[in-house]
């Protein structure tokens, strides 16, 4: 985790051999069912764009609004790795490794869970899962990024994993949230069942892809260390996506090394960089900038 700082420093030069490439959020994919408002970065359900159809092992990145006492009825995933980053509100999950259980104090976190601000829901999809996420509050809209990758080999077992991250470790700079499974693409049965992931402390996925996200405070800066420190396979060549989710009410931009500016729903793709390389974000809007780092082979 990097710290925090002013933004009255002189902006870094280490990625001046840094290709970026802004996606502007009126650019993406975009559908309004009612129930739910949806913005594709990627190629997604009726929305297709050639030229958008995944970065590296990125292959979905929707931010969606979900009305309350409706969502997504149970559907059926498989050789996807799944996980929803919940931005507000509170989303349910159930699928067919789980029951419905009960909720409150008697939950049981085996039988269904119930994601709120903070926290991640992982889900690999394998060999085939079906699952449901369902907005059940009664009166708050849920508003939440799903992001799949793409996995390094197919027909793995069905796995979820969830995480809660704290929100001041996250003012304090990047907090990994997602990091390869530590045995790797051969990774024995046991190895899996025992779902060590690369950096400690996270979710492990089966790709050799991180995230991470932070809350950056205005007029100061975070920096990403690509690659996570080497936790990852692939050093050359990463390609890393920016996202600024659209929490603020437009009131959140950011500056990029290059001194692109992105605005509340704009992302940006950064390529031409290795693993070590440091990329700099500076929040120079008149709010804080939550921003999601998804860093891939």
């Amino acid at each position: 985790m990097s710290a925090v700082k002013s933004t009255k420093a002189v902006m870094s030069q280490s990625l001046k051999h840094a290709n970026i490439v802004a996606r502007r959020s009126g650019d993406r994919g975009h559908a309004d069912h009612g129930w739910l408002n949806t913005y594709h970065t990627f190629s997604f359900a009726s929305y297709f764009d050639p030229n958008f159809k995944n970065f590296g092992a990125l292959r979905v990145l929707n931010e969606d609004r979900v009305d309350p006492n409706s969502g997504f009825p149970s559907h059926t995933h498989r050789d996807a790795e799944i996980f929803s980053y919940i931005l507000s509100g509170e989303l349910t999950h159930r699928d067919s490794m789980m029951g419905n259980g009960a909720t409150g104090a008697a939950a049981n976190k085996d039988q269904f869970y119930r994601i709120r601000r903070g926290d991640v829901q992982f889900t690999t999809g394998g060999s085939g899962i079906s699952h449901s996420e369902q907005n059940e509050h009664a009166s708050e809209t849920v508003h939440f990024l799903q992001i799949w990758a793409l996995p390094w080999k197919s027909g793995l077992t069905p796995r979820y994993h969830d995480l809660t991250i704290d929100e001041g470790k996250k003012r304090q700079g990047f907090v990994t949230i997602i990091s390869p499974l530590k045995a790797g693409r051969q990774a024995s049965p046991a190895q899996e069942t025992a779902a060590i992931p690369a950096v400690p402390g996270t979710i492990p996925i089966h790709a050799d892809m991180l995230m991470a996200a932070s809350i950056i405070a205005n007029s100061s800066s975070a920096t990403w260390t690509i690659g996570g420190n080497e936790a990852v396979t692939s050093k050359k060549d990463r390609k890393v996506y920016i996202h600024l989710p659209m929490t603020k009410g437009g009131k959140s931009k950011i500056r990029l090394p290059d001194a692109t500016i992105l605005a509340e729903g704009d992302g940006a793709f950064v390529t031409a960089v290795n693993a070590g390389d440091e990329l700099e974000i500076q929040s120079v809007g008149v709010a804080e900038a939550e921003v999601v780092i998804l860093d891939s082979n």
